[in-house]
């Protein structure tokens, strides 16, 4: 799971695919992610960030996650 390299995204939560043209717009935390993504961290890694930043159970963000990857496919925004 790789965010395409064309992606561009800014410190604000804006999301680019200069191949489609089509704009995103996220928030904090999903800035975060994928500044992590970009930065290649593994999946475990950044949930691993979450847990000890956010107060949050793991189950929560193992549903987060796997939604969150769900929203970037359907965005066309992972790398096949």
């Amino acid at each position: 799971m790789r965010l395409k390299k064309n992606i561009a995204t800014s410190e604000n939560g804006f999301i680019f695919n200069p191949a489609t043209g089509d704009s995103f717009s996220s928030n904090a935390v999903a800035v975060e992610i994928l500044t992590l993504m970009k930065g290649g961290s593994s999946p475990d890694e950044i949930k691993q960030t979450l847990l000890q930043k956010y107060d949050v159970e793991p189950a929560q963000v193992e549903r987060d996650w796997e939604d969150w990857l769900l929203q970037l496919r359907d965005a066309n925004l992972l790398e096949a």
